[in-house]
């Protein structure tokens, strides 16, 4: 299995299996939602879109940000925290946000996708395994350094080829990259701490979020719950 991990911006170059990787928030909102009853996520790179879709269906639920704030019209913003307490049992979210969903956009080339965070990294890992793909692209979509969306990408990298790493190093990497940051400083009431220790609850669920192109829309599915045993007890062991 051929292995590659780029930036956003790289995304025109991405082959194979491309995973998308929103740490904070995005794709740890989605798993929440998912876990809160979604049925299935619409991903959009627009605002626009978005409301679009809306007003042709007011039935959706909209979730999302810009700059990291809810939008105007929006149900609900891009917070775990906040998602976690909603029942969204059988509905249809929209979802936009500045980095996750723009990747998911970015990699619509492909021809399998799935969106990832370390709160189904176990699970990402059993359906890339189950899949079989040649090749495996993982995308980087963090602003600033995005080291937080690369400490999850570097893990599944050397999980899925068996090297010995410790996963507390990658969380760590997590808290201490800018975004992270941002997160853990109380005064910044926009970005909840609770949101970050959120994201870092490794293998949360029994899950993985794979992305299927359905009537010219991008949507996110989950997907098959965890094995009783996992890939690799340890990492590095097989």
């Amino acid at each position: 299995m051929k292995i590659n991990i780029y930036r956003r911006a790289d995304c025109a170059k991405a082959q194979g299996l491309c995973v998308i990787i929103d740490v904070l928030r995005a794709f740890t909102t989605a798993a929440f939602a998912f876990a809160a009853g979604a049925k299935e996520i619409i991903l959009v790179s627009s605002i626009e879109e978005a409301l679009k879709l809306y007003q042709e269906d007011n039935r959706l639920i909209l979730m999302g940000e810009q700059g990291g704030m809810r939008i105007e019209g929006f149900h609900y913003g891009n917070s775990p925290v906040e998602i976690q307490k909603a029942n969204l049992t059988g509905r249809t979210i929209v979802q936009r946000t500045s980095a996750g969903t723009q990747g998911v956009v970015a990699c619509g080339h492909a021809s399998q996708m799935m969106i990832a965070s370390f709160v189904v990294a176990e699970a990402t890992l059993q359906h890339i395994t189950a899949s079989s793909p040649s090749e495996v692209s993982f995308i980087v979509t963090g602003e600033h350094n995005g080291d937080e969306d690369l400490a999850l990408a570097e893990y599944l990298r050397d999980r899925l080829l068996y090297k010995t790493s410790s996963i507390s190093s990658f969380l760590d990497r997590v808290r201490i990259s800018p975004e992270g940051r941002v997160f853990a400083d109380p005064a910044i009431a926009e970005f909840p701490v609770q949101d970050l220790e959120l994201a870092l609850q490794v293998d949360q669920f029994p899950f993985a979020m794979e992305v299927k192109k359905q009537n010219n829309r991008l949507v996110a599915q989950k997907v098959r719950s965890l094995k009783e045993q996992p890939l690799c007890n340890e990492v590095g062991e097989k």
